[in-house]
Parts: structure tokens; sequence; C-alpha cells
């Protein structure tokens, strides 16, 4: 920023500035431009959080577009062990029924007993 100074008013148009006038005058400049410095590296601290707030919101979406994927999957998953679990049993019942229908009988009649307790 550009600051002038202001010229004494009661000098009758005179370039000459009272010596009180020239300090205040001085003391103005001074405080504008220290004030021109602050404001500069405020704008270059805000820049610098401004990246970095950008760059947290872009990981926070890339994490949860991650998560939204992994979950998506999860159905899938559970479907194929189901059918391996199912294929598996079936085998074990086609290799040897007369084995899992004992099996099955002595499950269900210990389960009965602890239902009696």
């Amino acid at each position: 920023m550009n600051h002038t100074t202001t010229r004494d008013s009661f000098s009758g148009g005179t370039d000459a500035l009272n010596p009180v006038s020239a300090k205040v005058e001085g003391a103005a400049q001074a405080a504008h431009q220290t004030t021109d410095r602050l404001a500069d590296k405020a704008n270059a601290q805000v820049d610098r959080l401004k990246g970095t707030v950008h760059r947290a919101v872009d990981d926070a979406a890339d994490t949860a577009t991650s998560a939204a994927e992994w979950a998506s999957a999860i159905p899938e998953q559970a479907r194929q062990v189901q059918t391996r679990l199912t294929d598996s049993a079936s085998a074990s019942i086609r290799a040897r029924p007369l084995t899992t229908m004992a099996g099955a009988l002595v499950v269900g009649y210990l389960i009965g007993r602890l239902a009696r307790l």
C-alpha cells in the first residue's frame, strides 16, 4: 500500500513540515509499513493453511471412497464364502449320507437334552 504524508494545513501551503508533524507522519508511515508487512505475512499463512486444508479434504475423500469400495465388496465376498460352504457341505453329504444322518440325529438328541435342563 502506498501512503502519502499529509502537510500541516496551518503552514499556509508551504512544503515545510513542522517538527512534531514530521514525527507524527514518520510514525504513521512506519505503522502503515508494519501493517502492510503483517498483512503480507498473514496472507502467506492463510494461503499455506488453505493448501493444507485442501490436501486434508482430498485425503479424507480418498479414504472415504476406498472405504465405500471395500464395503461394497463385502456382500459379494460373503456370497462366495456361502457358496463354497454350501458346495462343501453338499459334497460331504453325498459322499457319506448315513454318517451325516447319524451325526444329525446325535446333535439333535444332545440339543434336546440340553433344552430340558
